[in-house]
């Protein structure tokens, strides 16, 4: 059974930081990718980022690249988000999610259509 569980969201200040973890099961990383998608009240789930397997390229949406920067830790089978800069229109539910077999590729990475496994999200909420 493929499980994926993110970790790490919370409460933080503008200007701030937060690493996110997404913890993979029953999958081997370097046989798909993994994206990063995050969904804020009223509005539909939106791709951030995606990091492949099979070369660890990775991708970013115009709209965090620069200050978000997403990594993988093979041994752990984790893949993990770090997020600076955070600015309050960055709340939203976070989510991780598995593309077996699949890569990263511009233009298309953050289409949720794309990816068959997701994670429940963890709450990132960035205020004063």
């Amino acid at each position: 059974q493929l499980q994926l569980v993110e970790s790490g969201g919370g409460l933080v200040q503008p200007g701030g930081s937060l690493r996110l973890s997404c913890a993979v099961s029953g999958f081997t990383l370097v046989n798909g990718a993994i994206g990063w998608f995050r969904q804020a009240p009223g509005k539909e789930r939106e791709g951030i980022s995606c990091i492949s397997g099979n070369d660890g390229e990775t991708l970013y949406t115009h709209f965090v690249e620069g200050r978000f920067t997403v990594s993988r830790d093979n041994a752990k089978n984790t893949v993990y988000l770090q997020m600076n800069s955070l600015k309050p229109e960055d709340t939203a539910l976070y989510y991780c999610a598995a593309d077996i077999g699949g890569v990263c590729y511009t233009g298309s990475f953050d289409y949720t259509i794309n990816y068959q496994w997701w994670g429940q999200g963890t709450q990132v909420t960035v205020s004063s």
